[in-house]
């Protein structure tokens, strides 16, 4: 895709191009239904369109629009555009998978630091808390992991599922 930018739209000054451009790959982007003949009379129709009530964003085409270099520049950038987001569509899965792959090893990775690290003090602490609230004996907390996994086995062990409402009189 990016050769072909390269050799494009050669008389426009580089802001023109980019604009184009830009606006070109979001309609791409957005009409995948539509095959790159259906994007490109649309996009011709609706900058005639703008043009003609004076409200065009790309003033710079009304001198380009019937010359056949701009459609064939505009088909080819089109037709790499559909190329590049069907492609990126057949990748999702894999995408998909390496995020999963990604989380699961920054938290296992997360889980060996914890279990190097002392316990903090507000674990400490409520732990401490925890354990009188529910008459249970302390242990010895190596770890902000053993801290963290204690806690947990505490409130779930304890935890009251059902809830309980009280009535104004």
């Amino acid at each position: 895709m990016y050769e072909i930018k390269k050799q494009i739209y050669l008389d426009f000054t580089k802001n023109q191009k980019a604009a184009l451009l830009s606006f070109l790959r979001a309609l791409v982007k957005k009409t995948p239904d539509k095959s790159v003949d259906e994007i490109l009379e649309n996009f011709i129709e609706d900058e005639r369109y703008y043009l003609e009530i004076n409200a065009s964003r790309f003033e710079f085409l009304k001198d380009y629009l019937d010359d056949e270099n701009f459609l064939k520049d505009t088909r080819l950038y089109l037709t790499e555009c559909r190329k590049y987001y069907d492609y990126k569509k057949k990748q999702e899965p894999i995408i998909q998978a390496n995020k999963e792959f990604e989380k699961k090893k920054r938290k296992f990775l997360q889980e060996v630091k914890m279990g190097k690290e002392a316990p903090t003090k507000k674990q400490l602490y409520y732990y401490e808390k925890l354990c009188k609230r529910y008459n249970i004996e302390k242990k010895e907390l190596s770890s902000k992991l053993e801290a963290r996994d204690e806690i947990d086995k505490i409130l779930t062990e304890y935890s009251n599922p059902s809830v309980v409402t009280y009535e104004e009189e």
